[in-house]
């Protein structure tokens, strides 16, 4: 199964050059986390009976392997299987040798293998057995701190192997190693995303204020754009200067580090003294604002009594135009009043909307309660969506986390979809299991809108086109669904499967609907081949047919244009024939390999009574034939003697040649007789 989860990677903190990854791949890669989730879920909450059945094995097709030409052995092992070969020929008397030394390794799941992955598999065990030992000696209270440290853990050793990987990723010469690797860090980066979050609502439980607190470290750790752009602000020599100034002060202020801000408007404040003034005041009050630190007594009423206040304050400066003649220090203002179209004005600041819903709650909820934080979740999201565009599924996932829902949480780590689908693509996938009903399949996977494509795109690669009938029913399918790149594929297969059967026409006529240059070009080959070897053409319907098909690589336009000189000479249109002929050669698109054919081809509309090549045609001729003949080998000895086609090849030449001569002789006398007269 596939997930559809996609987040870019800056939710990886300290590497804001990594690069956007799509989350999507197998069910294991995104087993990782559920897998990982549940010893938590199950000792936390008590639940159990969360499972999944095995699914039925896939077919695996070993490349090179012809089991009915060739006996297999092979031997199972743990997640694996050896095959080899094991045909053994007669030599002489009964002795037998391995006819094939070859050694194949089937693997399932190749993460597993990934050595970064690996440590992230060891290291995680050992705290998964240590939070088994924790749920058979301890309880009560003791029992919340424990699994808070085993959590934190859990994520460090996520984080580890993410910062490794992505590492690996920037270091990686080759562009696929390179992109599966990013990939992997955008996994990892989510999976941490969603298990911090999880840890805050689920095992810290962290009450109304403290609640806050978390949130905003939360958004801290996984919105990390703040650190390069800081790194490059504050490092430059003149940062009030800088083109991104005020971008890093507005992005402190969105994730409430009011302290570094000040710092900002202090620096501002020096280099400009006309805004001095209204720096010190917005300075006191970010300075003044109330939060309840970790070491706080204050009740919650106390902190809402002083945060209204406060809050009352930044209005009367904002009503008072106090920063009016500063549109920057103005915007700050909006957003510390928690002002809704300020906030939503920094769209391209905050990047997503959980930023959104904590800046929000900084700034207009300080002391939201769990019980709460659906509501503002849902409206935070609506609001930052506008309608544009739909929640991906990772938005799903946090808004089942917000809503206290860890069923639905894993429920969507693992299916990646609702419950239809879900059910509508593991029964279309049973359908594609059998050699005919898998075109019932297909209909499914079209009424599934978030994966079915992607399923089908898999399952449509791997039917087995045993006859032309059913690879034409399959390309049909995929013809009405735009689906190009499996277009091309079955084209191309049909089109190999042709070559080998012989069946030229159709190997060339399956090419070009495939748009494969490359393959064309070696079908093109294979014709002229077949013309050398026969002295004519198979399939001239569709050669004289080829139209702007013939376009799509230079050797079947040779193809195309050398059939058309063989139709004007049988038309008799001797002088048209001669001049496709000849350009054929001087524009290079002939194959040299091929000259020596169309030199000869030559011979007899050189031996015609008329005159057909003129003076300056037939120079072009000998001098493609000398470009020919130059670099060949000189006769050698009597044990050295070429073969007896390299003796035709010499007739071939001095025919040619002889032939030239003559011409370009009557050649010189028509064409001096027509500038006499």
């Amino acid at each position: 199964m596939r997930s559809k989860l996609e987040e870019p990677d800056r939710h990886f903190r300290g590497q804001p050059g990594a690069k956007a990854g799509s989350f999507i791949g197998a069910r294991s890669r995104v087993q990782v986390l559920v897998a990982a989730l549940k010893p938590l879920v199950l000792a936390f909450t008590g639940t159990g009976n969360m499972e999944e059945l095995d699914g039925e094995p896939t077919l695996t097709l070993i490349p090179g392997i012809n089991s009915k030409k060739r006996q297999m052995c092979f031997d199972w092992g743990p997640g694996e299987m050896l095959v080899c070969e094991t045909l053994f020929k007669k030599k002489e008397k009964e002795e037998k040798v391995l006819g094939c030394p070859f050694i194949y390794i089937v693997r399932k799941d190749i993460d597993v293998y990934s050595r970064i992955l690996r440590k992230l598999f060891n290291e995680s065990h050992s705290i998964f057995v240590g939070l088994q030992r924790i749920e058979e000696e301890s309880g009560g209270k003791s029992r919340k701190a424990q699994l808070v440290r085993v959590s934190k853990n859990y994520r460090s050793v996520i984080r580890a192997c993410m910062e490794e990987m992505h590492q690996v990723a920037i270091a990686a010469q080759d562009p696929v190693c390179g992109r599966q690797y990013s990939s992997q860090v955008s996994i990892l980066s989510a999976v941490e995303l969603i298990w911090n979050l999880c840890e805050i609502l689920f095992i810290e439980v962290a009450p109304a204020g403290p609640l806050l607190l978390h949130l905003l470290d939360w958004v801290r750790l996984h919105v990390c754009e703040m650190d390069g752009l800081s790194a490059d602000v504050l490092g430059s020599e003149n940062p009030n200067k800088h083109e991104n100034f005020w971008n890093l002060a507005t992005l402190f202020v969105l994730q409430g580090r009011l302290d570094e801000a000040r710092q900002m408007l202090s620096k501002e404040a020096d280099a400009n003294p006309a805004s001095a003034s209204m720096c010190r005041v917005l300075g006191d009050l970010m300075r003044t604002m109330p939060i309840l630190s970790p070491g706080n007594t204050q009740t919650l009423t106390e902190l809402e009594l002083k945060w209204q206040h406060w809050h009352e304050e930044c209005e009367r400066h904002l009503q008072d135009g106090t920063f009016a003649s500063n549109p920057h220090l103005e915007s700050l203002c909006k957003i510390m009043l928690g002002d809704d179209n300020a906030l939503l004005g920094q769209k391209e600041l905050l990047s997503n909307w959980y930023h959104f819903l904590v800046t929000r709650l900084l700034y207009s909820h300080p002391t939201v309660k769990p019980i709460e934080l659906h509501f503002y979740a849902q409206s935070s999201l609506d609001l930052f969506l506008g309608g544009d565009s739909s929640p991906e599924p990772l938005d799903n996932i946090l808004m089942a986390a917000f809503e206290f829902d860890i069923h639905q949480v894993i429920k969507e780590c693992s299916f990646g979809s609702n419950m239809r689908e879900f059910l509508l693509l593991e029964y279309a996938s049973g359908l594609f299991a059998h050699h005919s009903l898998w075109q019932l399949g297909v209909d499914y996977f079209d009424h599934c809108p978030e994966l079915g494509r992607v399923y089908l795109e898999l399952h449509i690669e791997r039917i087995p086109l045993n006859t032309e009938q059913k690879a034409l029913k399959v390309l049909r399918i995929c013809e009405r669904r735009q689906m190009t790149e499996q277009v091309r594929s079955i084209c191309k297969i049909l089109a190999m499967k042709a070559v080998c059967n012989n069946r030229l026409g159709s190997a060339l006529s399956w090419s070009i609907r495939a748009k494969d240059a490359a393959f064309a070009t070696l079908v093109s080959d294979r014709f002229l081949k077949d013309y050398c070897e026969r002295g004519s053409f198979s399939d001239l319907d569709l050669i004289d047919n080829l139209g702007p098909a013939m376009m799509l690589s230079d050797r079947l336009t040779f193809l195309g244009k050398y059939r058309e000189f063989h139709r004007l000479y049988g038309e008799k249109r001797f002088a048209d024939a001669a001049s496709l002929l000849l350009s054929l050669m001087t524009s290079q698109i002939a194959p040299r390999s091929f000259w020596m054919t169309l030199l000869t081809d030559a011979l007899p509309l050189l031996e015609q009574k008329q005159v057909i090549f003129s003076a300056e045609q037939t120079y072009e001729l000998m001098q493609c034939l000398e470009d020919l003949t130059i670099g060949r080998p000189e006769p050698r000895g009597l044990e050295g003697q070429r073969p007896q086609e390299d003796d035709i090849e010499t007739t071939k030449v001095e025919m040619l040649r002889l032939a030239l001569a003559r011409n370009l002789a009557r050649a010189i006398v028509k064409e001096g007789t027509l500038e006499g007269s």
